[in-house]
């Protein structure tokens, strides 16, 4: 392995680039970042083939992009410090979750961030810093460079945001469901840290960055989903701080292949809720149809059927099967069953 220090290239309002700055300060790599901004953008796009964020650089020269693949990357790059346990029956968790969090949160991170004028502003802001600037968000800027950032809030609506939540039928209109929805997951994810640490129990697993990475790009930074949270703030910022301030050398999985019984309701959840939104966004696709219409039990929505849900799902197939779980709480409760199915798509 090249030692030497990481370049993690994206923005700080991204929750995927989040996700892998958790993943970095968690098994604690050496980095740098580098802002994705309206100067470096052509360059790094055409080096590494995608406009998508956020690239790793290493320090051997590689270039890597999708925190799906990075991931286990790093995992294996730096085994002294592991991230996906052995252990089949939590391994198979571990990239169940991950998926979860990857495709769900997107649908509540969106509609909070542009679907609340206010919010608009400050998010524009920051993110003027980032593009346009190519500073941090909390940086010091002159009076030349507010004036510039002050109204990127809109271009950044009228450009993407709007756009990006009509994809995920979570327009201003669904206000009301998205809260709700955002509380209901809320409240199991609160309860099962009344008693872990982290998802599996002692140690972070990807599932973790996951998860970190939408309340550190968007649920504890933008002003308007922070009010959401409300007398739950502490206990997400508190778990944040646990994956950001790096792993323990005496921290570890549960030992026999034991899940935690506060994960399993999060699994239901799951299954009743983005694992019936991504089937059906996936036959949609199969049917060459933009869009289908979905009710999961806060009043119908239309979304954009998304393709590469399938792809995702049969990356945690292959996980699953190369974990060979046998009979155990995982395979009893049903979560894994969406992802065994066949793919209907070619």
């Amino acid at each position: 392995m090249y030692k030497g220090v990481y370049t993690l290239i994206g923005q700080e309002l991204s929750m995927f680039t989040r996700k892998l700055e958790a993943q970095l300060r968690y098994q604690h790599i050496t980095y740098q970042w580098e802002i994705k901004n309206q100067e470096n953008t052509e360059s790094i796009n055409s080096r590494v083939g995608t406009h998508f964020i956020p690239i790793l650089k290493t320090p051997d020269g590689w270039m890597l992009n999708d925190t799906i693949s990075i991931g286990p990357f790093l995992h294996d790059r730096f085994n002294n410090c592991p991230v996906i346990p052995s252990a089949s029956a939590q391994r198979g968790a571990c990239f169940v979750l991950e998926d979860f969090f990857n495709h769900w949160y997107p649908r509540h991170a969106l509609h909070s961030r542009w679907c609340y004028p206010e919010n608009v502003v400050i998010t524009g802001q920051r993110f003027g810093n980032n593009v346009l600037l190519g500073k941090h968000i909390d940086a010091e800027l002159s009076d030349e460079e507010k004036l510039q950032v002050k109204d990127f809030g809109e271009v950044m609506h009228s450009s993407f945001g709007a756009a990006a939540c009509e994809v995920q039928g979570a327009g201003p209109e669904k206000s009301s469901a998205i809260k709700a929805d955002f509380a209901r997951l809320l409240r199991l994810l609160v309860d099962h840290f009344k008693h872990h640490d982290f998802l599996l129990g002692s140690r972070a697993c990807l599932a973790d960055f996951a998860l970190s990475g939408p309340f550190v790009a968007h649920f504890l930074l933008d002003p308007e989903p922070r009010t959401w949270l409300g007398e739950d703030l502490q206990a997400m910022e508190e778990y944040v701080a646990r994956v950001w301030s790096g792993a323990r050398s005496d921290s570890d999985w549960p030992s026999n292949d034991q899940l935690p019984d506060t994960l399993f309701p999060i699994f239901d959840y799951a299954k009743k809720h983005y694992q019936i939104f991504a089937a059906q966004s996936i036959a949609a696709a199969g049917r060459k149809e933009k869009f289908f219409e979905l009710d999961l039990g806060d009043g119908p929505f239309i979304a954009r059927s998304m393709k590469r849900l399938e792809k995702a799902r049969m990356h945690v197939q292959d996980e699953l099967l190369q974990a060979k779980i046998n009979t155990s709480a995982l395979t009893d409760c049903g979560v894994m069953d969406f992802y065994l199915a066949p793919s209907t798509l070619n």
